[in-house]
């Protein structure tokens, strides 16, 4: 028998949670619920404090994702970890059994479910929804980055599920990554010698209508964590033409979706992805301040930089 801990780290998420706490409430397992919130200053805490009493609140300042949810990880009383964003809202009420059953019959020591865009997402979220999140579950090891690089590690702390004893034993989520800290953790732990699954069946809506500006800051802060966490490409190696697979990909759903008047949009954005993450690998050769400004992760330049 396991105890079951979901985790939903919380910033200004009155817009999000009482139709994900709703939900939450409906899951067809028994589960603590642990909210972490980042002082927010609307009416979360008011709303997560009528569906669990165990609410903690830290300064906002000191939110990391990496150390925010290793705090919340130690607080937590389950041997299953459950970790969910404000934003994203499980399509059915069997959501988490799905996601967990690869752990509960050991298959794997950490899994991610599928993310769907949500209604209102731009054919450029919805693409890359539709181009990461499959439906083909699969189970990986590090063995398998001979073929998938460093897409053996792909992960995504929006939905997903571990073993309490297998993050113990790597450190838990290391602080101060900018972006990462799912990919950081589960790459440790193939190294370790676990297992990673993809749980197609196990679905959530999640999506980010994300503008050119935000892509781009996004694609800088991949550069710097991948700059600052070099060790992944040295262990697992690149995935050689992955950035000209997921061009074509999209350049086709366009034309599938006969959205022709996006291409011009298409090469600015794409564009803008390349320019952000060459400037993120050699952050250091830019001044802090600019830097933090091109950045989508202001706070990390402050605390850890």
């Amino acid at each position: 028998m396991h105890n079951i801990s979901v985790i939903i780290p919380t910033y200004n998420a009155q817009k999000y949670l009482p139709n994900l706490l709703e939900n939450l409430s409906k899951q067809s397992l028994d589960f603590e619920l642990i909210i972490i919130d980042s002082s927010s200053s609307d009416d979360t805490l008011k709303i997560a404090k009528s569906y669990t009493d165990r609410v903690f609140t830290i300064p906002k300042s000191e939110f990391d994702h990496g150390e925010t949810r290793t705090k919340a990880s130690k607080l937590a009383n389950g041997d299953i970890l459950i970790f969910l964003t404000q934003d994203a809202l499980p399509v059915g009420s069997m959501e988490l059994e799905k996601l967990i059953e690869p752990i509960i019959n050991n298959k794997a020591d950490a899994v991610y479910g599928r993310q769907l865009a949500n209604a209102n997402a731009t054919i450029f979220a919805r693409h890359l929804r539709e181009y990461n999140y499959t439906d083909i579950s699969y189970v990986r090891e590090f063995k398998d980055a001979k073929k998938y690089g460093i897409k053996t590690a792909f992960f995504s702390d929006s939905f997903s599920a571990y073993k309490k004893e297998t993050i113990e034993s790597v450190g838990y989520f290391k602080e101060g990554t900018i972006v990462g800290e799912d990919m950081h953790l589960v790459a440790r732990v193939l190294l370790n010698g676990g297992k990673v699954a993809y749980c197609a069946n196990a679905v959530v809506y999640h999506s980010h209508n994300y503008t050119i500006r935000e892509d781009f800051a996004r694609y800088f802060d991949t550069g710097v964590f991948h700059t600052t966490e070099s060790w992944l490409v040295d262990k697992f190696g690149k995935v050689e033409g992955e950035g000209k697979r997921y061009i074509k990909s999209e350049a086709k759903y366009i034309i599938e979706k006969r959205a022709y008047f996006k291409f011009i949009e298409f090469v600015v954005r794409n564009g803008a992805k390349f320019v952000g993450y060459k400037l993120g690998k050699n952050y250091k050769k830019l001044p802090k301040k600019l830097a933090k400004k091109l950045s989508m992760h202001k706070s990390w330049w402050d605390r850890w930089y």
